[in-house]
C-alpha cells in the first residue's frame, strides 16, 4: 500500500478511514473506526470505545528527517503513557507498511483559541495555569518531559488539561532519538527554554519555563520573547529578561507576576522545583514568598544584560543524564551498516557478530545506524526516488536487518544519519552518545572494498571506543 494515497473509506490493519480532520506541516489526522473492536475487555473501556483518530506522518511533503524521527519518538512514548492528562493509545503501524498512531480523539478546542481573547481575566489565567501544571506533574511522574508545551498541544476534557503531541518529548527510560541524531535546538520558538536552546533535553523544569511563557501571554496579550526564528534569536533569552508583565497590565497582582517571572528564570534551579509546587502556589498565593520580582516595573539595566551575555557566551551544554540517575547505565553498541551497497553475506556476518556481542552484554542497548550520503552542493534528490522516501526506505531496511535479533523494542533503536562523510558521521555519533563499541562492515573486493574499507579504517583510527570490523565471506 502506498502510504501517501490514503482515501476516505480505505481499510487497513482493521481500521477504516472515515474523514480527514486536519492536515498539518508534518502529519494528517483521520477519524477512524476500529473494525476489530480491539477495545473489548480492556479496563476502562467497559462503556464503549471513544472516537478514534489516526495520526499519519506526511512523508512526501517534507525532506526534514526530524519529522520522521519525531514520529518514531511518539510511537515509542505513547504506549507508555496513561491517565486522564494524555490521550489513550490504541495502536500503531510501522514504516515498512503504513506508519500511523491510533489514539482517542479529545473533543473540543485546544488552548490556542483562548489566546485570541488575551489578555484574559486573572482568574482564568490562574485556572489554566493550575490545570496545565497538574497535567505536567502527572507526565513527569511517568518519566516524560514534554519539551513542546504550547497552546495547540494543550486540550481540555472534563475540567482537566490533556497534553498531546509527544514527538519532541523525552522519556527517561527510553532512548532519546532526537538528541542522538540532531544537534539543533528542538522546540517551538516562543516557548523553548534556555537550556533547550543549548541542547539540554533532560530538565523537567523546561516545561515550567514554557508554561511561564503561556501564562505571560494569557495575562498580557504579549509574548515575553517574541517569535524568534533563528538560533541567535533564541539565544537572547539566555541574557535578555522579559518586560515585567505588570508593565503591560498594571492591574495584574504582584504575586502572579512573581510566579510568571520565576517560571521564566534562565537557570532551571531558580524556577519552581516541580510542577506540583507551581500548581499549589497558584491555588494558594498567600503561601508564596514575594521577592523583588513582584514589584519589578522594567527590564534589567544594560550592565546586567552585558554580564549575562558574557556569561552565556561561555556556557556549554551540560552532560546529559537520565532523569532517574539511579538507573544503571547500560553499554551502547552501534551496528553501522550500508545496506544499499553491501552484500547479503556481509549483512549476515554483521548480524551474527552483533548477536554474539549482545549475548555477552545482556543489558546493552543496540543502535542500528546507516548513513544516507547527501551532497553539500546542489539539490539532494533523496526525498523521492521512484516514488519512495529514501530516508524511510533505509529506516525500514535497518529494521528488517535487525528483526532476527528478536530484541525488545526498548533495547534497540534505528538511525538514518544524513552526511556527506559517512566515517565522520559515525565517529561523531559515537562520541556524542558515549558509545562503547562500534561494529562496522568492510567489503572484500576491488572498488567496493576501497570505498567502504576506507570508512571502516577511518572509524578504527579515530573513534574513541572499541571498534570491531566485520568482513564479507563472499569470494
Amino acid at each position: 500500500m502506498s502510504p501517501h494515497s490514503l482515501q476516505t473509506g480505505m481499510e487497513f490493519d482493521g481500521y477504516r478511514l472515515e474523514e480527514k480532520l486536519h492536515t498539518g506541516g508534518m502529519a494528517a489526522l483521520w477519524l477512524v473506526t476500529d473494525l476489530r473492536q480491539r477495545h473489548i475487555g480492556k479496563p476502562g473501556l467497559e462503556n464503549g470505545v471513544p472516537p478514534l483518530i489516526m495520526k499519519v506522518p506526511l512523508l512526501y511533503s517534507t525532506d526534514d528527517p526530524t519529522a520522521i524521527v519525531a514520529f518514531e519518538v511518539e510511537q515509542m512514548i505513547m504506549p507508555k503513557l496513561k491517565g486522564p492528562h494524555v490521550p489513550r493509545y490504541f495502536g500503531s503501524g510501522d514504516f515498512d507498511a503504513q506508519p500511523y498512531i491510533v489514539m482517542e480523539q479529545i473533543a473540543g478546542e485546544s488552548l490556542r483559541s483562548r489566546f485570541e481573547h488575551a489578555p484574559l481575566p486573572v482568574s482564568e489565567v490562574v485556572s489554566i495555569g493550575i490545570k496545565v501544571a497538574n497535567a505536567l506533574q502527572d507526565l513527569h511522574r511517568q518519566h516524560v518531559i514534554h519539551l513542546d508545551i504550547k497552546p495547540s498541544n494543550i486540550m481540555f476534557r472534563d475540567g482537566l488539561a490533556v497534553l498531546i503531541d509527544f514527538g519532541l518529548s523525552r522519556h527517561d527510560r527510553l532512548p532519546d532519538l532526537l538528541d542522538e541524531e540532531f544537534r539543533l535546538p528542538m522546540g517551538t520558538g516562543p516557548y523553548i527554554s534556555p537550556e533547550q536552546v543549548l541542547g539540554v533535553r533532560n530538565e523537567p523544569r523546561s516545561d515550567l519555563f514554557s508554561l511561564g511563557v503561556l501564562l505571560y501571554h494569557l495575562a498580557t496579550g504579549e509574548r515575553p520573547f517574541g517569535h524568534p526564528t533563528s538560533v541567535s534569536g533564541l539565544k537572547k533569552r539566555l541574557y535578555r529578561d522579559p518586560v515585567p508583565p505588570r508593565s503591560h497590565r498594571p492591574d495584574l497582582p504582584g504575586w502572579l507576576q512573581e510566579i510568571i517571572l520565576r517560571c521564566l528564570e534562565v537557570e532551571p534551579a531558580a524556577r519552581f522545583d516541580t510542577a506540583a509546587q507551581l500548581a499549589f502556589l497558584l491555588q494558594h498565593p498567600d503561601q508564596l514568598t514575594l521577592t523583588a520580582r513582584a514589584e519589578k516595573s522594567q527590564q534589567d539595566g544594560y550592565l546586567s544584560v552585558i554580564k549575562r551575555r558574557l556569561k552565556a557566551s561561555g556556557i556549554e551544554p551540560v552532560a546529559q543524564h537520565s532523569v532517574s540517575e539511579q538507573l544503571a547505565k547500560a553499554p551502547i553498541i552501534v551496528a553501522a551498516l550500508d545496506l544499499t551497497r553491501g552484500s547479503e553475506s556481509l549483512a549476515e556476518n554483521l548480524r551474527n557478530i552483533t548477536r554474539r556481542m549482545l549475548q555477552t552484554e545482556p543489558g546493552a542497548r543496540l543502535a542500528c545506524l546507516t548513513i544516507r550520503k547527501v551532497s553539500r552542493i546542489g539539490m539532494d534528490e533523496s526525498l523521492i526516488q521512484q516514488g519512495e522516501n529514501i530516508h524511510v526506505k533505509q529506516l525500514v531496511d535497518l529494521k528488517h536487518w535487525a528483526r532476527p535479533l528478536n530484541m525488545s523494542s526498548d533495547k534497540i533503536t534505528f538511525h538514518v544519519l544524513e552526511a556527506s562523510d559517512p566515517a565522520t558521521a559515525i565517529i561523531e555519533y559515537a562520541h556524542n552518545n558515549d558509545v562503547d563499541h562500534i561494529i562496522i562492515g568492510s567489503r572484500g573486493t576491488s572498488a567496493l572494498r576501497r570505498y567502504l574499507g576506507s570508512v571502516s579504517a577511518q572509524v578504527v583510527a579515530e573513534a574513541s571506543c572499541t571498534v570491531t570490523v566485520v568482513k564479507s565471506s563472499d569470494k
